[in-house]
């Protein structure tokens, strides 16, 4: 029998394998959480849609093509998921008045309720699963977080397309 343990990255000489390693157990877990919050959204809801209707709630009126924008898809992938959206009843589409190409697309009464029940559960999942941890941990997380995502999207957004090498290629170990 094998120590798993032995066999992860340590932190401390290999900190690029060991966050590759977290980041990949981050992601596979959350898929799991986001196909869950979905179904408490809507039955027939498919995960990807939560983060949609998280940002339509922050930014009531957003388009299609900011949508795409800021997920880093193409729009008609968006507009695929807005479609599926607004025939659950979730969100309403309108045209922009300011320019009638577009549309403006907001949260239905019932969509933002129902988003608002998934997140305050996603909420209350986290104050349990880290009751243990100091409010200033839980703080500094989300702040590495945020600052780690903030440097790989642009980092994404330079690079994107272009094959690694020179500078841009990882060390090999």
């Amino acid at each position: 029998m094998h120590d798993a343990e032995s066999n992860l990255p340590d932190p401390s000489t290999d900190p690029f394998g060991a966050l590759e390693r977290e980041v990949r157990l981050l992601i596979r877990r959350a898929q799991s959480m986001a196909a869950q919050t979905a179904a408490r959204i809507h039955p027939e809801l498919n995960a990807s849609a939560y983060p949609l209707l998280a940002h339509i709630a922050k930014h009531p009126g957003t388009r299609g093509s900011d949508l795409a924008a800021h997920f880093g898809v193409g729009r008609a992938t968006v507009s695929r998921q807005l479609s599926r959206l607004e025939d659950l009843g979730l969100v309403r589409r309108r045209v922009d008045p300011a320019d009638t190409r577009g549309q403006l697309i907001t949260l239905t009464e019932d969509g933002a309720a129902r988003f608002v029940r998934a997140r305050d559960a996603r909420i209350t999942m986290l104050e349990h699963a880290l009751t243990d941890w100091e409010k200033s941990d839980v703080s500094e997380l989300a702040s590495l977080m945020r600052r780690y995502s903030t440097d790989v999207v642009a980092w994404l957004d330079t690079h994107q397309g272009r094959r690694l090498s020179g500078a841009d290629a990882p060390a090999a170990h």
